[in-house]
């Protein structure tokens, strides 16, 4: 009989803490998709990747002409020339590498415009949540959209459209 107690005690202290607990589920990529300043700062970043990835490529074909003309003159060039051509090239080489940095690499200027962009708008959802979740006595909220994963989410948890609401947006 004392051996039953205990697990009988524990299965009912482990299931009052499971009903006590509040949760809800929401996507925050489907809040913002629903967002048009985001959507119109999704557009302006696309558009400014594919300008600067313009810019790459040009300078990239500039580089593969020189090459080009390098290997198809190099057999008449002198040493001095020759060297002087090289240099040029491997500067033009580091040149290149230095805008892909620059344009693309971690804290790079398509970094800071989506952290100057998006940024703001996420903790705007963000506020969003935390106001839904205090209204609502939720202990947590789950996102389902990147990094935890839910594989399975009841829909009446679902919350982001109550999100949309409290941000002004209809769906």
């Amino acid at each position: 009989m004392k051996k039953l107690i205990l697990p009988v005690l524990i299965t009912l202290v482990t299931s009052l803490n499971a009903v006590a607990q509040h949760y809800a589920v929401i996507d925050t990529k489907y809040i913002l998709s629903k967002m048009p300043e985001y959507n119109m700062a999704d557009k302006k970043l696309q558009d400014l990747s594919t300008q600067w990835q313009k810019e790459i490529d040009d300078k990239q074909a500039l580089l593969n002409q020189m090459y080009k003309d390098y290997d198809a003159e190099q057999f008449m060039l002198s040493d001095e020339l020759k060297k002087k051509r090289e240099d040029e090239l491997f500067n033009k080489e580091k040149e290149l590498r230095d805008l892909q940095k620059k344009r693309f690499g971690y804290e790079g200027d398509l970094f800071k415009e989506r952290q100057s962009l998006v940024k703001p708008l996420q903790d705007k959802v963000y506020n969003a949540v935390q106001k839904i979740a205090v209204a609502h006595g939720y202990d947590f909220i789950l996102d389902k959209s990147e990094g935890i994963t839910v594989i399975f989410a009841d829909p009446k948890l679902e919350k982001s459209d109550e999100v949309l609401r409290e941000l002004g947006i209809k769906n």
